[in-house]
C-alpha cells in the first residue's frame, strides 16, 4: 500500500442530520481483504433513515451501492488482484443457520454485520474515497467483478437491484396479471421495470410526471397521476377488480391502506420502504374475508445474487434496464450536505443522487 495516499475524503455522518466532508485516514486492510477505490456511490433511502433518525449513532460512513476499483490486496487474497473493476455487497449471510436454510437471509445474524467501511463503526463506507472490504465478505461472494464494457455507475445498482429482483420474484407474477407500483423514484422505477419484464401489465403511480417521462423510458407506459383517485384508476383498468398486485415503493403509512383497497380480493400488496416501526391502519376484514394478502420484502437474496447480477449487465448491453438513466445529479464529496438535502427532499427532476468521489 505504499504508493496509496495516506488520507482521503469521506462525508461522515457526526449526528442527526449532520453530514460533513472529513479527511481520514485510508483504511488498513489485513489478510484476507481488499481496498477499493470508489468511483459511484448511490445514496440509498435506508442511509438518509440513519442520518435523519440516528438509528446509528455517528460517527459513521454510510454507502452500499457501490462499485470501483481494486487499490489494494490483503495477504491470502488470490482471487482477486490490483486494478480490477468490482463492486462488494455489504452484506453476505452465513448461509447455514435456521434463517439462511428457510432462505430468510436478511434476518440471518451474520448477514446483519457490515463488511465494508470507510473507518469508525462499519457502516458501509461508499461515501469515502476507498473503503476496507472484510475477509467473509471477498471469500463467500461478496466481491463481483465488473467487465470492461459495464460503466461502473450501472454497477452500483447491483445491490439495489437484488434487493428489489428478490421483492418481483416472491410475487411469481405472471403474464395476466396487472401490478400497480405506487411511487416512481429510482426503487419504484426498478421495481416496475422489473414486473414489466415478466410480461405482466404494469401500472405506475406518482406526483411528477417528470417522473413518468423516466419511468417510459423502461417500457412503463400506464402512467396514473398521484394526486386524483389512484384506487379508482387501477378498478377501471382491471375490470372494476382492482390490481392483482400492489406494490407500495413509499415509505408511507398512509398508502398501505390505499393499497389494500386499490387491490382485488385474492390479492396482495407488498411493502417495500415501511423500514421504520409504527402503526398503519388497515381493515382486517380485507386480509380475512376478502382473501388479500399483506406482505414484505427487505434487502438482498445470496440465493438469486447471480440472477440480479446477470439482469444489470444484460439490461445495459441491450438497452432495457439502462439504469443510468436513473442518474439525475451527481455530487463530490465536498458537497455531501447539499447531496444529502437533496436526496432527502426530492424535487421533480430527482431521481437517484450518487456519489462520485474524487472528482474536483
Amino acid at each position: 500500500m505504499s504508493d496509496l495516499p495516506k488520507t482521503m475524503q469521506a462525508a461522515v455522518y457526526r449526528e442527526i442530520d449532520e453530514v460533513v466532508c472529513e479527511s481520514l485516514p485510508v483504511p488498513e486492510i489485513g489478510a484476507g481483504e481488499l481496498l477499493i477505490r470508489i468511483d459511484t456511490c448511490g445514496v440509498c433511502g435506508t442511509d438518509l433513515k440513519k442520518i435523519h433518525t440516528n438509528s446509528h449513532p455517528g460517527p459513521r460512513v454510510f454507502g452500499h451501492e457501490m462499485a470501483g476499483t481494486v487499490a489494494a490486496v490483503g495477504a491470502d487474497v488470490t482471487n482477486f488482484a490490483i486494478g480490477e473493476r468490482v463492486m462488494a455487497f455489504h452484506h453476505i449471510p452465513c448461509r447455514t443457520c435456521f434463517y439462511c436454510r428457510k432462505q430468510t437471509f436478511a434476518q440471518c445474524e451474520t448477514y446483519k454485520k457490515v463488511g465494508t467501511t470507510a473507518g469508525f463503526t462499519a457502516a458501509g463506507g461508499g461515501f469515502a474515497e476507498y473503503i476496507r472490504v472484510m475477509d467473509w465478505i471477498v471469500d463467500t461472494g461478496g466481491v463481483v467483478r465488473i467487465p470492461d464494457d459495464i460503466p461502473f455507475e450501472q454497477a452500483a445498482f447491483i445491490e439495489p437491484v437484488n434487493t428489489c429482483y428478490k421483492a418481483v420474484r416472491m410475487l411469481n407474477l405472471e403474464p395476466d396479471d396487472t401490478v400497480l407500483v405506487v411511487g416512481q423514484g429510482s426503487i419504484g422505477v426498478i421495481l416496475a421495470a422489473l414486473a414489466h419484464g415478466t410480461g405482466a401489465t404494469v401500472l405506475t403511480s406518482d406526483l411528477y410526471p417528470e417522473r413518468h417521462a423516466i419511468a417510459a423510458k423502461f417500457g412503463l407506459e400506464h402512467p396514473i397521476d398521484a394526486r386524483t383517485d389512484v384506487v379508482a384508476a387501477a378498478k377501471a383498468a382491471t375490470d372494476g377488480r382492482g390490481a392483482d398486485v400492489v406494490l407500495v415503493a413509499v415509505g408511507a403509512d398512509a398508502l398501505i391502506a390505499m393499497a389494500m383497497e386499490a387491490v382485488r380480493p385474492g390479492g396482495r400488496v407488498m411493502l417495500f420502504a415501511s423500514t421504520q416501526h409504527g402503526t398503519a391502519p388497515f381493515d382486517p376484514a380485507a386480509v380475512c374475508m376478502d382473501e388479500k394478502t399483506l406482505m414484505g420484502s427487505y434487502s438482498a437474496s445470496v440465493a438469486i445474487q447471480q440472477e440480479g447480477i446477470d439482469l444489470v449487465f444484460s439490461g445495459y448491453r441491450d438497452g432495457t434496464l439502462d439504469l443510468t438513466k436513473l442518474i439525475s445529479h451527481r455530487f463530490g464529496l465536498e458537497d455531501c450536505a447539499e447531496a444529502v438535502h437533496l436526496a432527502s427532499n426530492p424535487k421533480p427532476d430527482s431521481m437517484k443522487i450518487v456519489f462520485k468521489p474524487g472528482t474536483k
